[in-house]
């Protein structure tokens, strides 16, 4: 990017709470139902039907603003958004304007070993619109309002952010937090985590923000880096060849890599915002607030302090093993059942496991080893029942089926073999056999130890102790 320009970016982050029904009805909100079957009266704003408000929305949005250590507003004020689209049957959107639930508060983030504080100006409660359907309706569009009327709360930065990269850092920051505090799951391909980026580009060292556009509904942090690098890079082309940059908004294509205008950008007045006369101001009370307070998980940057601390991890494991609230879970589970060293229940986690649910496209709450087995399977291994080696045999049984590790390891004829005796035995054996490679090794080869211990455990079989078997070869070999 041209050195005089600095971009300047801000992300309003569209958070679907996980609750299980509507923000202002009782219809459910699962993911996949057949459409417009959980469509009720109120999403679909028919005469006489009046808005109840969701409790559990209302925590949840108190809860993450605990957790970015925001100001809770003890009084606010849902208000109409007013305008016209075929998937929102009211004509309006419930949304908070001037009063929203959480006020300042900030997160940082880290890019190139540098903090960051930015800013969040607000996070507020609305209702999503429904969905509209383009494909297989041959010139026709579908509408589907089963995601109307979806609690959402929406989370708007400071404009604090000055590079793609960076914007990237913050969204991932809000992505983990609120999985960790479990209010939202997520799941960017279902449409439950998404964003809109405003960004603009200004001469450096003007203080005066540019004219920005806004790009809407990116759901994966590819698109987002993309999206604004393509945009920066337009709006730089189009300044300095003497254009005017328009406030608009613009849509992301993934296919073609560009942004393309869908219409301008709309002012607040546009919406024409007004209290809604149906609903009641909500008011937190502190004890709301204390009790929510009280039961806030440990936060991510305090539980990745705590495992450096603890368990004594470098910063890429401690970093792995809190990258979610379940996988934290599932490695202070097994170290507890195990008795084992946080060091090598934190390697076979990050390893093989990390792998093995990589390759399936698993989450570790869906892994097929719970932490009981994958525990059990620790242990054999820190007390040299089996070998590492035969721990990833064990670990493939234990992925594909459902018997303990000590089940497997006895049905397979796992057992590592520690007899010193028998060791010995075999090593003589290969001696015997092998005494040109037993001269050069004693001649100053050093390679042909590694070429012994393979001959060693292919006579064993991979069952060899391999500190026993290096113990007695170098002897034998003195």
């Amino acid at each position: 990017m041209n050195t005089q320009w600095e971009v300047v970016i801000g992300l309003e982050i569209h958070a679907q709470l996980a609750t299980k029904s509507k923000i202002f009805s009782g219809a459910a909100t699962a993911y996949g139902a057949e459409p417009n079957t959980q469509a009720c009266v109120i999403s679909l704003g028919m005469p006489g039907v009046l808005p109840v408000l969701n409790e559990d929305a209302v925590r949840k949005a108190v809860v993450f603003g605990m957790a970015i250590e925001a100001e809770i507003a003890p009084y606010s004020v849902f208000a109409r958004k007013n305008y016209f689209y075929p998937d929102l049957p009211k004509g309006y959107q419930i949304s908070q304007f001037e009063l929203p639930i959480v006020g300042n508060g900030h997160l940082d983030i880290e890019v190139d070993g540098e903090t960051k504080r930015i800013g969040v100006t607000r996070a507020h409660l609305e209702e999503d619109a429904g969905k509209s359907l383009h494909e297989n309706f041959h010139g026709s569009t579908g509408i589907d309002l089963n995601r109307a009327g979806t609690p959402l709360l929406e989370i708007v930065s400071e404009p604090d952010m000055r590079s793609a990269k960076e914007a990237v850092a913050y969204m991932r920051k809000i992505h983990d937090l609120v999985r960790y505090l479990k209010i939202c799951d997520g799941n960017m391909q279902e449409g439950s985590f998404r964003c809109d980026a405003n960004v603009s580009v200004r001469p450096k060292g003007q203080i005066e923000f540019g004219t920005r556009a806004e790009i809407k509904n990116i759901n994966s942090f590819k698109f987002v880096e993309k999206a604004i690098n393509h945009e920066v890079e337009r709006q730089i082309e189009v300044i300095e060849n003497g254009g005017r940059v328009v406030q608009e908004t613009r849509l992301y294509d993934s296919d073609k890599d560009e942004t393309r205008s869908m219409r301008s950008k709309e002012e607040a007045n546009d919406y024409r915002y007004f209290p809604d006369p149906d609903l009641l101001p909500v008011f937190v009370s502190d004890e709301l607030k204390a009790e929510l307070k009280a039961a806030l998980p440990e936060l991510p940057e305090a539980k990745l302090l705590r495992f450096k601390t603890d368990y004594k991890l470098n910063d890429e494991s401690a970093t792995i093993l809190t990258s979610s609230r379940d996988m934290a879970d599932y490695f202070e589970n097994v170290v507890k059942i195990s008795g084992c060293e946080s060091a090598i229940c934190a390697n076979w986690i990050t390893g093989e496991l990390s792998a093995a649910l990589n390759r399936a496209d698993l989450e570790i709450s869906a892994s097929p080893i719970n932490t009981e087995r994958f525990a059990g399977l620790v242990a054999r291994i820190a007390d040299d029942t089996i070998s590492g080696k035969i721990g990833k045999q064990v670990f493939e049984f234990l992925w594909n089926g459902s018997e303990s590790a000590d089940e497997i390891i006895e049905a397979q004829g796992l057992r590592q073999i520690t007899d010193t005796g028998a060791i010995e035995e075999i090593i003589d054996t290969i001696l015997a056999t092998n005494e040109k490679q037993a001269e050069q090794y004693r001649g100053g080869n050093e390679k042909m130890f590694g070429f012994f211990v393979g001959q060693v455990m292919k006579a064993m079989q991979g069952k060899g102790n391999p500190a026993e078997i290096n113990k007695i070869l170098k002897a034998k070999l003195a």
